[in-house]
């Protein structure tokens, strides 16, 4: 099966379910935390050291090294990357611990042509977690990916966006794409205390780039 029939599949087969998996489990807190306005002014993170990866045309995966760490200096992430996969209905997975982010396997690899899906959550009833300041991203900003071989894959953030679950736009997340493109996905807007979910998903769209970041 191809990169692109796989996606258009997983694109179709999880429309409700990441919604519901990547938005709702996401957001595990019954409210907001004391501890969460020192988050607000964590210091950005200098920028990782390695090779930037060139920018490929590349549509195997076998090609691209698999990711293991996530690098975002301006809201000060740096996190593992677990692998996620689907649930038995369908759903996306999520990390099983918050301070950690998770690559869906079914995505492309970093760095292959395709979007490249990680997810994280915002925070639990313990604290923020890995993804609390994710909405602060702005277009320009620089994300890391580093894989196994140690390169870096750079990409730069192109649209940081909020989105209601119940119209979580599944294609334009999932979908094939010209080029090796970045989804990072978390939950955001009002945390609804009735249902103990968050109500939307913030996702920001980034895309490979080469050369210095700076």
């Amino acid at each position: 099966m191809t990169r692109l029939s796989r996606k258009g599949i997983a694109a179709v087969a999880l429309a409700a379910g990441v919604i519901a998996a990547v938005g709702g489990a996401a957001g595990l807190a019954a409210t907001r935390h004391p501890v969460a306005a020192q988050w607000e002014s964590v210091a950005a993170l200098p920028a990782p050291i390695g090779p930037i990866a060139a920018v490929t045309q590349s549509q195997n995966d076998d090609a691209v090294p698999r990711p293991v760490a996530l690098i975002i200096p301006s809201i000060g992430v740096q996190t593992s990357l677990t692998d996620l996969g689907v649930t038995a209905t369908g759903a996306l997975q999520v990390p099983s611990t918050t301070a950690v982010a998770g690559w869906y396997t079914g995505s492309a690899r970093p760095g292959a042509i395709g979007p490249a899906v990680i997810a994280g959550h915002i925070d639990s009833y313990t604290g923020p977690g890995v993804f609390f300041r994710l909405s602060q991203l702005r277009p320009g900003d620089h994300v890391y990916v580093r894989r196994a071989d140690g390169t870096l894959a750079l990409f730069r953030v192109t649209a940081v966006r909020s989105y209601a679950k119940d119209y979580f736009p599944t294609l334009a997340v999932y979908g094939p794409t010209p080029d090796a493109e970045l989804r990072l996905i978390t939950c955001g807007g009002t945390f609804d205390p009735v249902l103990k979910s968050y109500l939307s998903n913030t996702v920001v769209y980034a895309i490979q780039t080469a050369g210095n970041p700076g």
